[in-house]
């Protein structure tokens, strides 16, 4: 076993190399005295905005979804090929899967979020094919490609990742049907939704709003009502879930699993611990899982490890969102805008030109993390909620 320790220097160690701990580290880069490691389980960056191209086959060949970390990371962070199982907080020691170990002064939490599907539904975890991870989009790739061109494919759950991949599918005339679990886009307001709704029913996806999938079966899907249809492959896109890397080292989660933060995004169990990203929330501002969250959160985590280094009160998270934004194939898109606290509003666009916008927005990222990189401290956001005079309410917390 090794201990990666260099006392000389203050030693920041980020969790996680996405979209949210790829910014962390090359922000860090600020401060010329930081030694900066970055772990990640993978040797390649994920482009977690391009898995559902990748699992449909529609992306610019198989390497659609990911990037070379050696583009990306500034000169001065160290990339650690490895797993984090657990975080000693007492030591200040994160243990790898290898056996290795690592010494911090400050941790960055940035492990995002994974594919899953729910045990309480029979046949899923056999049967449904989940598509928030790499690996899991590569075998679903495989799964269509296998398939006869008229047969059945079920996408279950219809947010915006479920949108996203049923669209893609019914783009190369694949028969689709999406199963909401509700309704179509929940976050969307009603003209936003039902402009989405048309797009796919024009492109032959069969929409099921209020239906409720009760299991999966090899051939087949069968609803709470008793219905079966024909399903040669069942896409399950109905959610999230986060590592327990927080939970099984000890640090306060809310009930979704993520770790909770105060208002500066730190740990409320241990101010050398600073969150990012998916699998983070804060009891200042209940935050959304998505690349628009990742960014600012990233920055932010960034700077709150800066200022306590520099000995200096680290500033309030905030953010203002200002919409979401749902591919529909590759040449069309939805653009919902929010209010800052972002619930929806009426206002939306669509069409051709918001689809090139979508695509310019995932192209933007990519270089958002080379620009940091670069030219650390460059990225910036739109503040302004949670207003200082309101009050949020404190999220549901397990131990």
């Amino acid at each position: 076993m090794t201990d990666y320790h260099a006392p000389e220097n203050q030693q920041v160690v980020v969790i996680g190399g996405g979209y949210a701990g790829a910014l962390a580290a090359n922000r860090l880069q600020q401060n010329p005295d930081l030694d900066i490691t970055l772990v990640n389980p993978r040797p390649t960056f994920v482009q977690r905005l391009r898995l559902h191209q990748l699992a449909a086959g529609t992306g610019s060949g198989p390497d659609v979804a990911t990037a070379d970390y050696s583009t990306l990371l500034g000169p001065r962070v160290r990339l650690v090929v490895d797993t984090a199982t657990r975080i000693d907080t007492a030591a200040r020691r994160i243990q790898l899967a290898s056996g290795d170990a690592l010494h911090y002064d400050y941790l960055i939490y940035a492990v995002g979020s994974t594919g899953t599907v729910p045990a309480a539904v029979p046949g899923a975890a056999e049967f449904a094919y989940p598509m928030a991870e790499l690996e899991q989009a590569q075998r679903l790739r495989t799964a269509v490609d296998g398939l006869r061109p008229q047969a059945w494919i079920t996408v279950v759950g219809a947010g915006l990742t479920g949108i996203e991949m049923a669209a893609e599918l019914a783009e190369q005339g694949r028969r689709v049907t999406l199963v909401c679990g509700g309704r179509l886009a929940p976050s969307f307001g009603e003209p936003a939704r039902r402009a989405t709704a048309a797009w796919l029913t024009k492109h032959g996806v069969v929409v099921l709003e209020s239906d409720v999938v009760t299991e999966v079966r090899r051939d087949a899907v069968v609803f709470a009502d008793g219905a079966v249809r024909p399903s040669a492959l069942t896409i399950w896109a109905g959610g999230f879930g986060t590592p327990d890397l927080a939970s099984r080292s000890g640090l306060r989660t809310d009930a979704a699993g993520r770790l909770l933060t105060d208002e500066t995004l730190t740990s409320m169990d241990d101010d050398r611990i600073v969150g990012a990203g998916d699998a983070v929330t804060s009891t200042a501002q209940p935050l959304r899982m998505s690349c628009y969250t990742a960014t600012p959160t990233a920055a932010a985590a960034a700077d709150t490890v800066l200022s306590r280094i520099a000995g200096t009160q680290p500033a309030r998270f905030s953010l203002a969102y200002s919409g979401a934004c749902v591919g529909l194939g590759r040449r069309a898109a939805t653009l919902q805008f929010s209010r800052t606290d972002d619930t929806p509003v009426r206002a939306h666009l669509r069409g051709r030109l918001i689809g090139a916008f979508k695509e310019a927005v995932t192209r933007g990222t990519l270089w958002g993390i080379r620009h940091e990189g670069r030219k650390p401290g460059s990225v910036f956001w739109r503040k302004g909620y949670p207003r200082q005079d309101v009050a949020v309410p404190e999220p549901e917390v397990v131990r």
